[in-house]
């Protein structure tokens, strides 16, 4: 990493073509997501006012998921992720391309940042992947509603105290620090060529997870096609790594957490 002490003459001209990329995916996956949500609203009134419901529709006993619903599903939970965390993830993608730049270990930084945004995905991705299998096992089992969360108001309520108590955790603030100041990740971690931001995205990712994976699973409290509790998430995780005062409102959310969850466990 001796190439990071020559002076740059040119510093940040790498950030607008990543900033306006990661802005025109997270956009295209918050609209699949609005999409998704306005369709699932339309549907719902429209079946219920056709009359009784025959066995599988909606209120009724669910058809087990097909293999093209079980891809939508997975594609469902990618988007929701990348909607979710990109933004929060941005300045540690720039800082990497900044670096990538000036380290000159690859002939086309911008493609070395990519590998890192891909690595950092498929980390996320891997996470979907699981969360759609849970999801698949209680649809399966009749436990969510036609907005895809849970029905039993006890089950929600101790994942609300469970993410609630992880947020005043060592594991969840280690994580989070990562997050927010990820200098002496990438340059004492730095790895060169394609391959090393791809292993470097992907550690980044695995961060990211322990630090917001409990947050996550909150969506199958909510609903996976609830939009305010999707913007309430991404706004608390954004809020998390980027303001001052992030692990404070962490340990603060933590405990309207786990205040909300005890509401609904002792009604």
């Amino acid at each position: 990493m001796t190439a990071l002490i020559r002076v740059d003459t040119q510093p940040g001209r790498e950030r607008p073509l990543v900033i306006a990329c990661l802005a025109m995916l997270v956009a295209i996956c918050w609209a699949c997501l609005v999409f998704r949500a306005l369709r699932i609203a339309t549907l719902e009134p429209a079946v219920l006012a056709a009359g009784p419901l025959p066995e599988g529709a909606l209120g009724a006993a669910p058809l087990p998921y097909r293999a093209p619903e079980l891809l939508l599903l997975l594609g469902m939970w990618g988007a929701m992720l990348s909607a979710i965390t990109l933004p929060a993830a941005t300045p540690v993608i720039l800082l990497f391309a900044h670096i990538s730049r000036l380290a000159h270990v690859v002939r086309f930084p911008n493609i070395g940042t990519f590998f890192f945004v891909l690595g950092y995905l498929a980390a996320w991705s891997g996470f979907g992947a699981i969360a759609t299998l849970a999801q698949w096992a209680l649809h399966d089992a009749g436990a969510l509603d036609a907005g895809m969360a849970i029905v039993n108001p006890s089950v929600c309520g101790l994942a609300l105290v469970a993410a609630g108590t992880y947020q005043w955790t060592p594991a969840k603030h280690r994580c989070l620090q990562h997050c927010r100041a990820p200098l002496s990740f990438v340059v004492a971690g730095w790895r060169p060529g394609l391959a090393g931001a791809l292993r470097m995205g992907g550690a980044h990712g695995l961060h990211c997870i322990g630090c917001c994976w409990l947050l996550m699973l909150l969506l199958f409290a909510a609903g996976v096609t609830n939009l305010g509790a999707l913007l309430a998430l991404a706004g608390l995780i954004l809020a998390e790594k980027l303001l001052p005062s992030g692990p404070v409102l962490a340990c603060i959310s933590g405990l309207a957490l786990v205040a909300w969850g005890t509401l609904l466990l002792f009604p």
